[in-house]
């Protein structure tokens, strides 16, 4: 019920703003998505489906599409995510994700306004480090340091889903680690994904 209803008072704040992802697509500053033309984004958005357009870089796809997310591909190897996220007040904010997939995922999250102004992150992400995947109750054992100080286990992708607002975070340890750097540092990980709420105006 309590699900159901967040969900009706987010789509709430959506007509109640009229603005859609796609009207923050269009006004998407450049500099966050060079190369991208005005006529490419309206021709990305018009397509209910997946759709492809030229772009600088080869092709840019539409992968997810909805009233509050957009999901692009914008190589082979980046990808971007744009959710809106409602606050306490009933105004917006956007959370864009950006993604690039090597030999591992590591995505950097920002947060603007709608007229995109940028945010600190720090007010509606407080972690966003490897430390949140590992065990806090033995960070006092050497070897719970030596394991979160390891520098190749920062890759951190996020993703959300078409519908909802939950975060997920994945830790890429694995692709980068040794046989026996796995086996010294599994026993402090909790877990190498966590889903994150997005729960009066921060991601908990």
């Amino acid at each position: 019920m309590k699900t159901i209803l967040i969900s009706f008072l987010f789509m709430l704040s959506l007509s109640t703003s009229g603005q859609t992802v796609s009207d923050l697509f269009k006004s998407m500053p450049t500099d966050l998505l060079p190369g991208v033309s005005e006529g490419n984004k309206t021709l990305l958005l018009v397509d209910t489906g997946q759709t492809s357009v030229p772009y600088v870089l080869g092709e840019i796809s539409k992968i997810a599409h909805s009233d509050d997310f957009l999901y692009i591909r914008t190589s082979d190897v980046g990808d971007i995510q744009l959710k809106l996220l409602p606050l306490s007040n009933d105004s917006l904010i956007v959370c864009l994700i950006q993604t690039v997939c090597t030999d591992v995922c590591d995505s950097r999250i920002n947060f603007f306004t709608t007229e995109w102004k940028k945010l600190d992150p720090q007010r509606y992400l407080t972690q966003f480090t490897a430390e949140i995947f590992f065990n806090s109750s033995q960070k006092n054992s050497d070897n719970y340091k030596y394991a979160v100080s390891l520098p190749d286990i920062y890759p951190i992708s996020a993703r959300f889903t078409k519908t909802g607002t939950d975060l997920t975070l994945k830790l890429h340890y694995r692709e980068r680690l040794t046989e026996d750097q796995i086996a010294e540092i599994s026993p402090y990980l909790k877990d190498d994904t966590v889903i994150l709420q997005w729960n009066n105006g921060s991601f908990r």
